[in-house]
């Protein structure tokens, strides 16, 4: 028998997030569907193995995002067109044009400091439900949880020596929507602002757009004391310049004093009226800043602030700040930030642990040949373990039917292959229960916190609950991760059952 299928016609116009899936994830849960697997529920774990730049942590982050997408989860005719012409069947194509995301989504609070191996979110759902979202799941979390570390990182939050950041990369970054992700995330991780303006419109204020003037703003003036008085004339009370357009001490620096008098001359009694800031974008910033201070200082302009950028990062400015004591008052931060350039991605990983039979779920393992990428199975919780001066001590990863107790000893297991010790004895005096419920049964269970209040919750763990050893630029201590005996003896037991070893 011959198939008529109608081919599909493309539309560059179209989009539905619903379809950010890789093409091996409809032709399994296709078979699955057909094979009578479509109520089987599945658990799914996405964790990370390292963290970027071989740090001691990482900064969880794109739950919100994730969890509107579930809750708008669908698929249109257009969808349901394109994957006839792609060879799935009638009745999984008859499933999906009704099917609404009815599972159960558990994760790291948005903005959890997170550590190799913990679980940041735990999906449980029916076989379309759980393995269709794995893409989307993917590339929202570990880009946003990538910038977000990163932003820590640029912006000082992780040395306690806060800078006023400001994220500039929209020009830098891989397409729109990395760069509007790429501007929520900063701002988590402790940036002021951005350049982009959708940036702000989607999210509020709290995202805030901001900006000076490029060179070509003041090439396009006959002079560049002209380009300067025009912009003051229309901005009187938000003057920031741009100094090295053609050479920032012969030209740009008295021509901003000359412009800052003329202005204290016309308003005499409205001190807000001033320039406000100056932007150097090449050269040696840091004898730069040295020498501009100096001058301007002694102009008596103490107030007018200085702004750098030119392809920064936490490296350069923490050399300039501390070997050159050059600290600007701000600084602009493009592509560094916003591809995090030094480690261009987050290895998060989404993989099945568990089963659902009746009432017991049936752990599931990926052994392979590498032990350490021999997973975790089962349906797990994790745990954090605070010490004496409330600070994480550990995280413990447990069977989610376990129960574990403050102030009451337990023996765990240290999952770091090279511990001396594998089997420890802790007391518990403080545990925080990491992964909480977003969606049950497909109906949002948590009220979403604002940006400011994810902010503030990153910078009260790093600045209140992290030792200190786990925030430096070379070789932090690993945040130890155990297992409770009953996750150990699962994976031991699963593993030797499937691959024939011992891990």
């Amino acid at each position: 028998m011959k198939l008529n299928i109608e081919p599909f016609i493309p539309d560059e116009d179209y989009f539905n997030e619903a379809m950010i899936t890789d093409f091996y994830e409809f032709s399994m849960a296709n078979c699955l569907f057909e094979h009578g697997y479509k109520d089987t529920i599945m658990v799914f774990n996405m964790f990370h193995r390292n963290n970027p730049d071989n740090l001691g942590y990482s900064i969880s982050c794109g739950q919100k995002k994730l969890t509107k997408f579930l809750l708008n989860y669908h698929f249109t005719e257009t969808d349901l067109a394109y994957l006839k012409a792609k060879g799935m069947t009638d009745k999984f194509l008859a499933y999906l044009k009704t099917y609404k995301w009815k599972g159960n989504m558990y994760a790291l609070k948005e903005g959890t400091v997170c550590y190799p191996q913990v679980p940041i979110v735990r999906i449980e759902a029916d076989i379309v439900g759980a393995i269709l979202i794995e893409t989307y799941l993917l590339q929202t979390m570990n880009y946003h949880s990538l910038i977000a570390t990163k932003a820590t990182r640029i912006s000082g939050l992780y040395s306690h020596n806060s800078r006023n950041v400001l994220e500039f990369g929209a020009r830098r970054a891989q397409g729109a929507s990395a760069s509007i992700d790429g501007s929520y995330s900063s701002i988590i991780g402790g940036c002021k602002g951005t350049s982009n303006c959708l940036a702000e419109m989607k999210f509020g204020s709290e995202v805030k757009a901001t900006g000076t003037i490029a060179h070509s703003f003041i090439e396009f003036f006959p002079s560049e004391m002209e380009a300067f008085r025009a912009y003051a004339s229309t901005y009187p009370e938000n003057i920031s310049l741009l100094l090295d357009t053609y050479n920032v001490f012969e030209v740009g620096l008295p021509n901003l004093i000359k412009l800052d008098d003329e202005l204290i001359k016309k308003y005499p009694n409205d001190p807000n009226k001033r320039v406000k800031s100056a932007r150097i974008d090449s050269g040696d910033l840091s004898r730069t800043y040295k020498r501009l201070r100096e001058a301007l200082d002694k102009a008596g302009k103490k107030y007018i602030k200085l702004v750098a950028s030119n392809s920064l990062d936490e490296k350069k400015m923490q050399d300039m700040e501390i070997y050159e004591n050059a600290k600007y008052d701000s600084y602009g931060v493009g592509e560094n930030l916003i591809t995090s350039a030094t480690s261009p991605y987050f290895g998060g990983v989404y993989k099945l642990v568990a089963i659902k039979e009746k009432d017991k779920y049936i752990p599931k393992m990926k052994c392979s040949e590498t032990t350490s990428k021999a997973i975790i199975p089962g349906k797990l919780m994790a745990y954090r373990i605070y010490d004496k001066d409330d600070l994480a001590q550990c995280d413990l990863i447990a069977l989610d039917e376990e129960v574990i107790e403050e102030g009451k000893e337990i023996e765990v297991v240290d999952l770091n292959p090279d511990s001396f010790k594998k089997h420890i004895k802790i007391t518990p005096r403080r545990i925080e229960k990491l992964l909480v419920p977003y969606i049950i049964d497909g109906k949002q269970v948590i009220t979403l916190p604002t940006i400011t209040e994810i902010k503030d919750y990153v910078k009260d763990q790093i600045e209140n609950h992290m030792w200190e050893s786990e925030l430096r630029s070379e070789f932090p201590h690993t945040h130890y991760v155990d297992l409770t005996l009953k996750v150990n003896k699962t994976r031991e037991e699963l593993y030797k059952k499937l691959h024939g070893g011992k891990i």
